[in-house]
């Protein structure tokens, strides 16, 4: 409500985008723009949404000064895709500052501490691989099969595992999945809905805008704009260790623990895929002490 009371805070962020956006030329960030007559002057919202790593829809409200608290790392997304130089940064800065004195605080960003009972869950339940994920897909906590399911992910340090970074990125993944166009448009779809959700998440924003960079697969799944996706019931890989397996596959939204999910992947008992599984689970490298990936959530003692 403050917010509409005050809205020249917002306005004046809005009208400084707009005014780099149509000043900022496709050709200055590396667009292609065909032969036709372009109508808008310099970039489109969506073009420099994309660029951005966010939502044409978020992107809107912040020129028309409908959204007021964007998080640093949207200011700093929106920086690096008008090439803005030191100054005009510091500025973009100053102005989203004065909007956010108005705007009610967001809400907290979910746990990325997975609780101790679930960690134990996830040992309890081996051979079947299993994993805790975030909501833009980071790996929390894994068993030693849901690590090494996915070949070749435990390459990567801890910090870095994230699913989505895995499908496009890692090498293995391509040959791993048989049917990987439909794994990654899933992929981007859940990464769409969070989006629409919650627009400003640094961890969301930081992965979307590194795989803009570095995918093309991506940023073309990216702008389609898709929300909603079909997830079969079953996964098959092509495990370079283990060969093929078909798994069926849960997922789950886990209590009192907003924005973390648990997946498990489960084989008939006495079938060749559950004997993949019991070897997969034996030849996996030991776990690390509680398995998960390291977090930088401050302690009572830090804050």
């Amino acid at each position: 409500m403050a917010a509409e009371l005050t809205p020249a805070s917002g306005m004046e962020l809005g009208r400084f985008l707009r005014a780099r956006r149509t000043q900022t030329s496709p050709q200055q960030v590396g667009l292609t723009v065909g032969t036709g007559l372009r109508r808008t002057p310099g970039l489109r919202r969506e073009e420099l949404a994309t660029l951005a790593g966010m939502s044409i829809d978020y992107y809107i409200r912040l020129e028309r000064g409908k959204e007021t608290r964007p998080s640093p790392a949207v200011l700093d997304a929106l920086a690096r895709a008008l090439h803005l130089d030191e100054q005009e940064h510091h500025h973009l800065r100053d102005l989203a500052a004065r909007a956010a004195r108005y705007a009610p605080e967001p809400p907290p960003a979910p746990s990325r501490t997975v609780r101790p009972h679930l960690k134990l869950l996830l040992g309890s339940i081996r051979p079947y691989p299993a994993y805790v994920i975030s909501r833009s897909m980071d790996l929390l906590a894994w068993n030693p099969g849901g690590l090494a399911l996915y070949a070749g992910l435990d390459d990567w340090p801890a910090t870095q595992r994230n699913l989505a970074r895995y499908l496009f990125l890692h090498p293995t993944a391509h040959t791993l999945f048989p049917d990987w166009e439909n794994q990654v448009r899933a992929c981007v779809s859940r990464l769409r809905a969070v989006a629409g959700i919650a627009p400003d998440a640094p961890d969301l924003t930081n992965l979307v805008g590194e795989l803009l960079l570095k995918s093309p697969d991506f940023a073309k799944l990216w702008e389609r704009y898709d929300v909603t996706g079909r997830k079969p019931p079953h996964k098959t890989f092509h495990h370079p260790n283990v060969g093929t397996v078909t798994l069926a596959a849960q997922s789950m939204h886990l209590e009192d623990t907003p924005g973390q999910r648990l997946g498990v992947y489960v084989a008939e008992p006495g079938t060749p895929d559950h004997d993949a599984l019991l070897l997969l689970d034996l030849t996996a490298p030991p776990p690390a002490p509680l398995a998960s990936a390291a977090t930088s959530e401050p302690t009572r003692e830090q804050t």
